[in-house]
């Protein structure tokens, strides 16, 4: 089940979820909760604990959960769409949808990059990066969030575009360095203008990926000083380990790691975060649509490499793909608290997985199996049909 959904429904909700059997909060502090039900009203949560303590009366929607592990919806931090549901770098529809499917209810856009004739003069550029924020403000494909609008800086832009692209809604910088603007000073001119204006801003990081854009190296990584270091490990192509270190030391911005990147380099990053006890600045992305492809299950790939290969527990993980995010890219998802948006993954270990449970397996590199995506209290899939099938799976009891 799968709609084009509008941003709320046609009256007032009560969603409850009972009989959890885990619930991962997706916040570093606590990433497991003492809790068996959620409760959220009208898309917001309004309660979590043990069912005895919550009024669960009046409820719209019912969830059993049967014991099923419940996570905050899944967060593509790096993402190129184009307009609705489809891309022309792999000319491929219903890649949101499929997405979707994988957990991720929220995607942020790293620049519309792949649109065919793509401007680039100043008047252009911000007609297209309005027209995108505006399309996917109005057109949720499946219910996911898609934040876009992000446009690529061009040598020639002033003070004033930035405001008024920022005054028009546009919140995010495309990938620092996919236009012209590829040196340090220009860029962190530029980045320092779009912060002044509320824009939340990222870098390519590494060797070009697509005809046009460059080499990024560490030096302009930290001078260009964005809120994000765009995939760190490479989108595809990973700087040398020296300079990798030389920029997880260098600043205290987010680190971002993309399926479509080097995993010895994603590894590697996420080593150094530890070491440094900043676990909280990795966020993860896929980088996709990419020349290799779309990656419906990225996230959840990145999650279960990250813990099984990188010594890191699961619900750690997990963390990475919600909560970091959420809170480096100012969102009110990504965390299961009072207060913020109803948007949660139901899932359980896959069928004949060697972990004991939906943790374990992950940390021993297994996938889990989704049962349910919700978003805004509003349950937009069942049965996954693009993870393995999981061990136990919730359902809707009362509607």
């Amino acid at each position: 089940m799968s709609h084009d959904a509008p941003q709320g429904s046609a009256g007032p909700t009560k969603l409850v979820i009972r009989n959890i059997g885990l619930i991962l909060s997706g916040a570093l502090e606590k990433p497991i909760l003492d809790a068996d039900t959620i409760v959220a009203e009208n898309g917001r949560i309004t309660a979590i604990g043990r069912t005895k303590d919550i009024d669960t009366e009046g409820a719209t929607t019912i969830i059993e959960a049967n014991g099923t592990t419940v996570t905050p919806g899944l967060i593509d931090s790096h993402v190129h769409p184009v307009a609705g549901d489809w891309t022309p770098r792999q000319n491929q529809i219903g890649w949101i949808d499929s997405f979707l499917n994988g957990g991720v209810t929220t995607m942020i856009s790293a620049g519309e990059v792949h649109m065919p004739g793509r401007p680039k003069d100043v008047v252009g550029l911000k007609a297209m990066a309005i027209f995108a924020q505006r399309a996917f403000d109005n057109l949720r494909p499946g219910g996911v969030k898609v934040h876009a609008g992000a446009p690529v800086i061009e040598h020639g832009m002033t003070e004033e575009d930035f405001k008024e692209m920022a005054t028009a809604g546009v919140r995010w910088l495309g990938e620092v360095g996919l236009g012209s603007v590829k040196d340090g000073p220009t860029a962190r001119k530029m980045v320092a203008w779009a912060r002044k204006y509320g824009m939340n801003s990222t870098i390519h990081t590494g060797g070009p990926s697509i005809p046009g854009s460059g080499l990024i190296d560490a030096d302009v990584v930290l001078e260009a000083d964005t809120d994000i270091v765009g995939h760190i490990n490479g989108g595809h192509t990973a700087l040398p380990d020296g300079q990798i270190r030389c920029i997880c030391e260098g600043c205290k911005r987010g680190l971002e790691l993309v399926h479509n990147g080097n995993e010895r380099a994603a590894l590697y990053t996420l080593r150094i975060a530890r070491e440094m006890g900043d676990l909280n600045r990795v966020i993860l992305g896929t980088d996709a649509p990419a020349g290799s492809g779309v990656q419906p299950l990225g996230i959840l790939r990145m999650v279960s490499l990250l813990s099984s290969l990188g010594d890191v527990p699961a619900e750690v993980a997990f963390c990475f793909a919600t909560g970091n995010t959420a809170r480096m890219r100012a969102l009110d998802c990504g965390i299961i608290e009072v207060g913020r948006a109803a948007d949660f993954v139901i899932m359980d270990k896959a069928q004949h997985s060697a972990g004991k449970n939906l943790l374990d397996s992950v940390q021993l590199g297994d996938l889990p199996g989704i049962g349910m995506t919700i978003i805004d209290g509003i349950v937009r899939t069942q049965r996954s049909r693009n993870t393995p099938p999981a061990t136990k799976v919730p359902e809707i009891v009362g509607h």
